[in-house]
């Protein structure tokens, strides 16, 4: 190399804002530039066979030796960050390093670039606070919310409900289709998320019937509306409601109005009395409707009283 050359590459070097290294088989620093000695309050004579160490905490040495162990393999290069104590306090680099080979292709040594990247990070971690406090937010209330794209896929699932599910992040991604039930009721619900699909209109609420991972059974309301960008329907967001209990008891009115009919004609009677009183006419299951809502013993009493004698 001509000294021109060599010049004009030293410039290239020394005017760097990012901190470059060079360091042998044994971490032992051969090379640092101005940057590097300017972070961290020495010389270059100071630093000169001193060991670089691209590690300040326990907590990140394992994450940052195996990193480095793709040095030593094609393609002979790695990224790693790296938190150092400078002469402005403690700041994150991030390090991308490569080997250099001989004719031979063997490792002689190491050459680093690092780029101060404290504050990406201090963002990053204002970011996952505020996406911390967000969620905490959205969890506390009965909604569980979800997106998912026009072919069924899920996107997002908030924690809640995939514990009410049993799925996991780690699951993958996977069709909200395959926790539906054979349930009849899944069908209509069904159809109303294909036209909104189609459409890009919003259907009214609806119920599905889903099973989760440990083989519960949940019924769930269903709210969503269709997410349009650029005319083009993206996606699918909303949020259920466990509706689990309350059907049940809905369940168990609906079978009651079955077994037990609503009330015989006003001038029907039997013995000479009428069937039913004025007050069970106007709520006939008004003795199982007391049951739920906890009327006390006195209304029940008033209400059984209401009923004719051959039938108490």
């Amino acid at each position: 190399m001509t000294e021109t050359a060599e010049t004009v590459y030293r410039e290239l070097v020394e005017c760097q804002q990012d901190l470059i290294v060079q360091f042998n088989l044994e971490g032992r620093l051969l090379f640092v530039n101005s940057a590097y000695c300017q972070a961290v309050g020495k010389s270059r004579e100071a630093l000169a066979g001193s060991v670089f160490m691209p590690v300040t905490s326990e907590r990140y040495s394992d994450v940052i030796a195996t990193q480095m162990t793709k040095l030593f393999r094609p393609p002979f290069a790695c990224m790693v960050e790296q938190w150092i104590q400078t002469s402005g306090g403690m700041r994150c680099y991030s390090w991308s390093a490569k080997s250099v080979l001989d004719d031979n292709k063997t490792i002689v040594s190491i050459v680093a670039a690092g780029r101060d990247i404290t504050r990406i990070k201090s963002e990053q971690r204002a970011i996952k606070k505020k996406d911390e406090e967000l969620m905490l937010a959205i969890e506390s209330g009965n909604q569980m919310y979800y997106t998912h794209t026009p072919d069924h896929s899920t996107m997002f699932v908030s924690p809640r409900l995939r514990a009410l599910l049993g799925c996991h992040p780690k699951d993958g991604k996977r069709f909200w289709t395959d926790y539906l039930t054979d349930n009849p009721i899944n069908g209509p619900g069904l159809e109303r998320t294909i036209r909104a699909i189609a459409s890009g209109r919003r259907e009214p609420p609806y119920r599905l019937e889903m099973h989760s991972n440990d083989g519960r059974v949940v019924k769930l309301e269903v709210n969503e509306i269709p997410l349009v960008k650029n005319g083009k329907i993206v996606s699918i967001a909303g949020f259920v409601i466990d509706v689990t209990e309350k059907a049940l008891v809905e369940e168990g009115l609906a079978e009651a109005e079955f077994l037990i009919p609503d009330l015989a004609p006003a001038n029907k009677r039997i013995s000479g009395q009428p069937v039913y009183s004025a007050a069970l006419r106007k709520k006939p299951l008004g003795f199982f409707q007391s049951l739920f809502s906890r009327k006390s013993c006195e209304e029940d009493d008033d209400l059984f009283s209401d009923l004719p004698r051959n039938l108490k």
